[in-house]
């Protein structure tokens, strides 16, 4: 075996145990929203699913974003763990080309590593945002992907359209894994 296999396996096992989703292959290209503007995507949004993640293992999930300067977008993602405390993790995603303010890079502050893909495929900026990420590691990419709403539910329709548009792009979207909004159990988040 060669060095990029032995690093290439060893990083599949590693990230196969932290639920983080490798597949064999390349990233694909998406299509990502056409004229995205960061000023109307601004706000809180609510994580309807998503793909499984190691470092996001709560329920309650709130991304709230806010103009810091033109085009950096401050970031603000809030979980409810088990144990009844809120994860907060603050950050700032700019697009790494101006030319394509929908395919921005997400850096946070308190995690020392470079700055990660998080392109909006789709939004309409009052109700839903379908948000995908990912990365190479040799012969694997490491995907991320959100539904999120504005509110803490969204259609069935809507939900199934934005499954859809993974699909189509390569992602097996059957992975995405539903959070927990129910405002009860959110209640938490709040007080």
């Amino acid at each position: 075996m060669n060095a990029i296999q032995v690093i290439s396996l060893t990083l599949l096992s590693v990230l196969a145990a932290n639920a983080q989703i490798l597949r064999f292959g390349k990233c694909p290209k998406p299509d990502v929203q056409a004229n995205f503007d960061a000023t109307r995507y601004i706000g809180k949004w609510y994580e309807i699913k998503k793909l499984p993640t190691a470092f996001q293992k709560g329920q309650c999930a709130t991304a709230t974003y806010s103009l810091k300067s033109p085009g950096v977008i401050g970031v603000l993602n809030s979980e409810l763990l088990d144990d009844g405390t809120t994860n907060s993790i603050v950050g700032s995603a700019k697009p790494k080309d101006p030319a394509q303010p929908a395919k921005l890079e997400v850096s946070f502050f308190d995690i020392p590593s470079p700055p990660g893909p998080y392109w909006v495929l789709s939004t309409d900026y009052e109700g839903h945002a379908l948000v995908y990420g990912c990365t190479n590691f040799g012969l694997f990419r490491m995907e991320l992907s959100w539904i999120m709403s504005r509110e803490p539910t969204l259609s069935e329709e809507t939900t199934e359209q934005l499954q859809s548009i993974l699909s189509s792009a390569g992602v097996d979207a059957s992975k995405l894994v539903a959070t927990n909004q129910d405002a009860t159990y959110c209640s938490a988040m709040t007080q």
